[in-house]
């Protein structure tokens, strides 16, 4: 592996405290900015994707594979409604 055991385990812990915190976010913000609740979705999960690369599970590393995808669903969503909103 390209990184030790210890380093993934501290790259997986901050990509789920990232997770949480977008949850949290969307949770009980007034207002909820899609493209940090998408991004920081996005930046927790390829994270997350980094540890199991050394602590291997597959039902994680799926999970984190459709994080990905409706993250990056969610960024490109964000972007074609700023861009219908703008004059």
């Amino acid at each position: 592996h390209m990184i030790d055991g210890f380093t993934a385990n501290i790259i997986g812990l901050f990509g789920s405290v990232l997770i949480v915190s977008a949850y949290a976010y969307n949770v009980y913000a007034s207002s909820v900015n899609a493209f940090v609740y998408n991004g920081t979705n996005l930046l927790g999960a390829l994270l997350l994707t980094v540890s199991l690369m050394v602590h291997f599970n597959l039902a994680s590393l799926l999970l984190e594979f459709v994080w990905i995808i409706i993250a990056v669903g969610g960024l490109i969503k964000a972007s074609r409604d700023q861009a219908r909103a703008e004059p």
